[in-house]
């Protein structure tokens, strides 16, 4: 690994580590350890990681989305930590070339394999996180988590209720409320009418089989009100 790689990954990451040798050795394949045995692999690192950033992704989500259910911020999680996920991140900000690996394992093309690129990322959140302080490494994963988190965002665009919140916490400084108006039909085949309202007011109003349907196609309504008679 040379120098200039070793400053490029800081660079991306954001950080500037005092104490170099974490990040070295967040960066160091078992396979190079078994031919340089003065040296420590990067597992014990992957282990603290792992745990980093299953919270650093936890709190994220609970926080821009306030209106889904666990079972949802669980599968949105789960989407970005996967094996693929941290490995095609770990790719875009180069830590393939940085890497330190035995001559065999670079010579099969471990550079490029999904759980050297994916472990090795975890070990440099947790380099990151034993280096500075929980807002630095927070601020270091939404920073390269940056597109995986618009595309979950863009994936899970049904969520308005959220979009709706942070539209009107930004113009108002307010949050809407929510309440159902209207229960018709029989048991399997029930619908619901919910209001949405900012401050007394009626903002939009939404049907649907549930009540969560019924309150997200009144933030839906809402929105697109918001967009026709106050734009940005």
């Amino acid at each position: 690994m040379s120098d200039d790689s070793f400053g490029s990954l800081q660079d991306i990451l954001g950080v500037s580590f005092t104490r170099t040798a974490l990040l070295q050795e967040a960066l160091t394949h078992s396979s190079y350890v078994n031919e340089n045995p003065q040296t420590v692999s990067n597992e014990r690192l992957e282990f603290v990681g792992d745990a980093v950033l299953g919270l650093v992704l936890a709190e994220k989500l609970f926080q821009d989305y306030p209106n889904l259910a666990e079972g949802d911020l669980t599968r949105m999680r789960s989407q970005l930590i996967c094996r693929t996920s941290l490995a095609s991140i770990a790719c875009a900000i180069g830590i393939g070339d940085c890497l330190r690996l035995g001559r065999g394992e670079a010579a099969s093309g471990g550079r490029d394999k999904s759980a050297n690129l994916a472990g090795a990322l975890e070990a440099v959140l947790a380099a990151v996180y034993l280096d500075h302080d929980w807002q630095s490494t927070r601020e270091c994963v939404v920073h390269i988590f940056k597109d995986a988190l618009a595309r979950i965002r863009s994936e899970h665009g049904g969520d308005y209720k959220s979009r709706l919140q942070e539209e009107l916490q930004s113009r108002f400084k307010t949050a809407p409320s929510y309440r159902i108006i209207a229960e018709v039909g029989s048991d399997h085949n029930r619908q619901f009418t919910a209001e949405v309202v900012l401050d007394q007011q009626v903002l939009a109003c939404g049907m649907g089989h549930s009540k969560k349907l019924a309150e997200a196609e009144a933030a839906r309504t809402a929105l697109e009100i918001l967009d026709k008679t106050m734009p940005k």
